[in-house]
């Protein structure tokens, strides 16, 4: 069995969350779903539960950050291509989402990083499958050498 991610966000409204997030092009498993939670499918073994913040309190003894003004973790997704981190940003600011920042574009790594209705942070990135198995200082170590012998 493949390990399974679920990342647990509070949400002040449920149905604002899970429009927001249908608006990505994800869906809502629908057979754990209640007034409490959403589970939202981003992909095969990856999921998102939406609770409300008096549900995502029975979880934990410690206090709910506000993600508005506190910021305890970034959700980073990559993406096939640059394309699709610009099409997910588009498609995040249409359905309510903030843009955080310009897009950050180093050569081998392209990233854009957008917060939902909740001011949850998430990053959509792209990195270049070479960069990817190298590491980026290889990477740009040989591309610096291709540039020098052409």
């Amino acid at each position: 069995m493949a390990t399974e991610i679920f990342v647990n966000l509070p949400t002040a409204d449920l149905e604002r969350a899970k429009a927001f997030y249908t608006g990505l092009g994800w869906r809502i498993n629908d057979n754990f779903t209640d007034h409490n939670a959403a589970c939202v499918i981003i992909d095969e073994h990856l999921y998102l539960m939406i609770l409300t913040r008096e549900f995502f309190a029975t979880f934990t003894d410690k206090a709910i950050a506000d993600p508005h003004t506190s910021a305890q973790v970034e959700v980073a997704l990559s993406r096939e291509s640059r394309a699709e981190v610009d099409a997910l940003l588009e498609k995040a600011l249409a359905s309510g989402g903030t843009e955080l920042r310009e897009a950050q574009d180093y050569g081998f790594m392209y990233a854009r990083d957008f917060e939902d209705p909740d001011g949850n942070n998430f990053s959509a990135l792209w990195m270049d499958p070479v960069a990817a198995e190298q590491g980026p200082e290889a990477f740009m170590a040989q591309q610096g050498q291709q540039e020098a012998g052409a």
